[in-house]
Formats: structure tokens, sequence, C-alpha cells
């Protein structure tokens, strides 16, 4: 089997494994409890979070743990349209993942505004996009750092800096950032960043939000007084571990591992490009995550295209995998403009698993199956 469904989810970490294995069992308490085992897990929480928070350059006090990328960034739209009920203005690019846009058309329906903006054809929202659609009563901008389904990278910190000008706050989704590229919340400005552990080789079902001191927010889930009062319910204590351990061996190894994967990618490309001139590429070739490949094959069927690539072994997507199963076409190559029929997508996303044998025999099973699907239509 080659795996290049990175973006997907990333195989977890050994030391990760390693790292949670205790909190199953020998200490197993639950965090809140006033008792010495207790108060083991409480310090081993506390550990993680201040890890995390060094990662990113925030102070512990900031960050807030979740259970992943969709909470978080649900939690920074509702949370702080609850808190500031007197903006009613919200900015989200057209391009994010629908774990931003799905909170933001309910919040129209509650009666906010929501401004969509476009990218351009290589998939980057610009800051001047954004000042020109900002407003006296603009709450919050929403865009994400690193797309899902094309890689493009975005201009957080010119971004965060119009939005700031108007007294509107800075959200973006760094889901797929974090862990592969450097991410600096001082350095951006922003006010909200998701993020999500099993991007970067922790456990699934635990991530969480970067909340700058001072920014106001409401709670989305209510019910304990944990994290602070402002995120109820029993930490997970194991995933939490597991995210440190997984964020700090990711970091640790960035910049070697980005210009390995980088130079991957790479070759994959164009040993694709080479056999297929019906092929291209989707989003920035500059400003792009080191992992990601977005190609589109036109005159190819992209289920019959998956198919063949699943049983030949090859592990890769259309898009996002929490749309997989739709048979339109992904709202981030729509929002590109390159909504052309009779096309298949195909994202192939690399990870510190992935290795040159691999990119080379995967490049001439897609090449083959994409030209063999291409005379038969």
């Amino acid at each position: 089997m080659i795996y290049l469904d990175y973006a997907a989810t990333m195989p977890m970490r050994q030391q990760a494994i390693e790292a949670m294995q205790p909190y199953f069992a020998d200490c197993a308490a639950n965090a809140g409890a006033a008792h010495g085992a207790g108060r083991e897990a409480r310090r081993a929480v506390d550990r993680a979070r201040a890890s995390v928070a060094q990662a990113l350059n925030a102070d512990p006090s900031e960050l807030f743990w979740t259970s992943g990328g969709t909470e978080s960034d649900n939690w920074a739209l509702f949370g702080t349209a609850k808190a500031q009920p007197e903006r009613r203005h919200i900015i989200v690019s057209a391009i994010e993942h629908h774990a931003v846009l799905h909170p933001a058309e309910a919040l129209q329906d509650m009666g906010f505004e929501v401004t969509l903006i476009r990218p351009d054809g290589e998939g980057i929202v610009s800051a001047e996009a954004v000042k020109a659609a900002l407003r006296s009563d603009t709450l919050l901008v929403s865009v994400m750092t690193a797309n899902n389904e094309v890689g493009t990278l975005q201009p957080i910190a010119e971004i965060a800096a119009a939005a700031h000008e108007c007294g509107a706050l800075m959200h973006t989704d760094a889901v797929q950032a974090v862990g592969h590229v450097p991410v600096d919340v001082r350095a951006t400005g922003v006010d909200l960043l998701s993020f999500s552990a099993h991007k970067f080789g922790g456990p699934k079902g635990v991530g969480g939000l970067y909340v700058r001191r001072g920014t106001r927010i409401a709670p989305l889930l209510y019910g304990g007084a944990q994290e602070r009062g402002l995120r109820s319910g029993t930490e997970n204590v194991p995933g939490i571990v597991g995210t440190a351990a997984a964020l700090g061996e990711a970091v640790g190894a960035m910049p070697q591992e980005s210009a390995r994967i980088a130079a991957l990618r790479d070759l994959l490309m164009e040993r694709i490009l080479e056999e297929c001139a019906f092929a291209r590429v989707s989003g920035s070739l500059e400003r792009r995550l080191p992992g990601n490949l977005h190609l589109t094959f036109e005159g190819v069927d992209q289920d019959a295209l998956l198919l063949r690539l699943d049983l030949a072994g090859v592990m890769a997507s259309a898009g996002s995998a929490c749309t997989s199963g739709i048979r339109e076409r992904s709202h981030v190559i729509r929002a590109m403009g390159k909504d052309g029929e009779g096309e298949a997508d195909l994202r192939l996303s690399l990870g510190s698993r992935t290795t040159e044998e691999e990119c080379l025999e995967a490049a001439g099973i897609i090449a083959d199956a994409a030209k063999d699907l291409r005379k038969k239509v």
C-alpha cells in the first residue's frame, strides 16, 4: 500500500503512542479530581499545554483543548458572535473548510451578514480583497492558513493587520498548517487559531483553540468548569499528552522534513506531468504546503480514477475527507474559477513515512490509470 492521504490524517507518531500509554491505565485518573492521581493527570495536561503553546509562540493561558478542528472552528465563530453581538458582520473566504463555512451560514440564519471572499486562480486570498469588504461592524475575519485541498498558504499576517485596522478579530483555521510549516501566533497577529492533532501525527479526536488574551469569547459547550470555565468536558488526558508529543517531534524535524517532502512532491509531480499532458496542477507552486500536490486530469472520470488507484494500492483522495461521497465538484475548485466538466481532481498528500520509491511507483500507477481512463471516455 502506498499512502498518499496525509492531509486526511497522518499515521500516529511512535513518540505520541508511547507518551500516551501510561494515561490509559496506570495514570488514568480524571484531571479534575482533587486526589494525588488526579493532580498527576492535571500536571500532564498542563505540561502538554505549555509544550504546544511554546510551539505556537503563545502563552499557555491562551490555549484551550477541544475535540479537534471542527469544534475549534465552530467555537471561534459562535463564541465570538455570542460575546460581541453588537457587531453583525463576518468575513470568510470561499475556500474555507466546511467547519467554518457551515457555522457562517448558521450565523447568517441568525441575522448576521456574511461576506464570502473569493481567491485568485491560484487559490490565494488577498489582503486587499479582505480590506475592501471590511466594515465598521465587522466582527470577525476567518481565513485558513493553508487550504486543505490545493495546499495554498495564505497571507495571514497581512489579512490580520487589515482586520485589526477596523477593530475586527482575526481567526485562522490552521489545521493543515500546524506541524508542517512554521506557525507563530505573535508574528501573524491572529486572535484565534484552530488546530487538530491527527494532522501532524497525534491522536484523532483532540485539538485546540488559541484565544489571544483579552479576546471576548463565550463558551460553545456548557457543563463543568474545565478549561477555565470556557470549554466544559472531562479532559482527554492521553490524547492531550499525545498531541504535545507529536507536535514536539513535528516541529523539531520540520526544517529537514519539509525540504525532503517538498522534493518528493516535486518528483511525483514531474513524473506524472511528463506522462500526462492533459493534467495540470491546481494552487500556487510557490505558496503551498510541502506535502501537497493537487492535480486535475481533463477527460477523466474522477470516481473511476480513485477506484483504479485504490485497487492498485495507492491511497489518495479527490479533496477533503470530510466531504467524501459528495459527487459535485469541490467548492474550493469552483471558487478558484476552475469548474470545468469531465475532469478528475486528485489530491496527493505526502508525509513523514513517504519514500522516493513509493513516489516513483505511485507516479507510474497514476499516469497509467489516467491515460487508460481517458482513452475510454
